[in-house]
């Protein structure tokens, strides 16, 4: 179908890799490129509609140009110039409990009927729908506090533990300090710990840090090959990340005791999985 289309002027909004500057807001409406298994991705979007969660952007159809129609989502997201607030412990719960809260609302989404873009790795697939991507730049924030999840691209059957690992290994993050030039430098294992707690999950900590492993080299394995296909915000962005990426791998393999201490389940956090789940 073609959604109805406002007569605002297109307005580029900031973000994104794969799409750097192929995403327009055109009043309260986002068009943008649709991606290669999109259908898969829009019967996920429909489904977090029909069961009221209202974290993420709504599909609303294709425009006469082939670009999938999304509600736009207000709010900020964590892009330069940084504000002090998206590096505080408050915004770092509230997306472990947005994450949660997700993975609620997609319990008892099939994942089977579709195709997905790159499914996590095994032994980390799954039935749940992960965002699989849930970055600084894939978070919108109100108030300081996580509201929704954008940008569901990567999205695919996994365990919960395989989002959970991609979001804190992100939003600590879990890297070494010469890489964190921001409030967050020092403090990576005991915003683990926090966020861990917020979320509410008693993860086995040693398949929790081989998912952040995982997760890394997945991850950067989606940007170096875009990087390979040529894709300029691919490009720019490998050229940037190539030699932390390897060092960082390397600092996991020698920081593993201390993150699995930290990974080590509290009695805070012993409060089981979303709709049962499995690990």
């Amino acid at each position: 179908m073609n959604a109805s289309e406002p007569d605002d002027a297109e307005v580029v909004l900031v973000g994104g890799t794969a799409n750097k500057g192929r995403i327009m807001r055109r009043g309260d409406a986002v068009h943008r490129p649709p991606g290669p298994h999109a259908p898969s991705v829009h019967a996920l979007l429909n489904h977090l509609e029909q069961v009221g969660f209202d974290g993420a952007p709504r599909f609303l159809g294709i425009d006469d140009q082939g670009r999938e129609v999304l509600t736009f989502v207000p709010g900020d997201t964590v892009v330069p110039p940084y504000a002090a607030w998206m590096f505080g412990d408050e915004a770092l719960r509230s997306v472990a409990e947005l994450l949660r809260h997700y993975h609620e609302s997609v319990a008892d989404f099939d994942v089977a009927p579709w195709r997905w873009s790159r499914p996590p790795p095994e032994p980390f697939r799954g039935t749940l729908a992960c965002h699989s991507d849930p970055n600084l730049a894939n978070v919108v924030f109100r108030d300081g506090v996580a509201v929704a999840l954008i940008d569901f691209d990567l999205a695919g059957p996994g365990l919960p533990i395989w989002d959970v690992a991609a979001a804190a290994r992100l939003w600590t993050p879990l890297r070494a300090d010469e890489y964190i030039d921001d409030p967050r430098h020092g403090r990576s294992l005991e915003r683990l710990r926090l966020f861990l707690d917020a979320y509410g999950a008693d993860f086995d900590p040693e398949q929790f840090v081989d998912a952040v492993v995982a997760n890394h080299d997945w991850l950067y394995r989606v940007v170096e090959d875009g990087s390979d296909a040529g894709t300029p915000g691919f490009v720019a962005y490998w050229a940037q990340v190539e030699h932390r990426a390897a060092r960082t791998r390397e600092w996991y393999l020698g920081q593993r005791r201390a993150l699995l201490a930290a990974a080590r389940p509290t009695r805070s956090r012993r409060v089981g999985l979303p709709g049962g789940l499995s690990r």
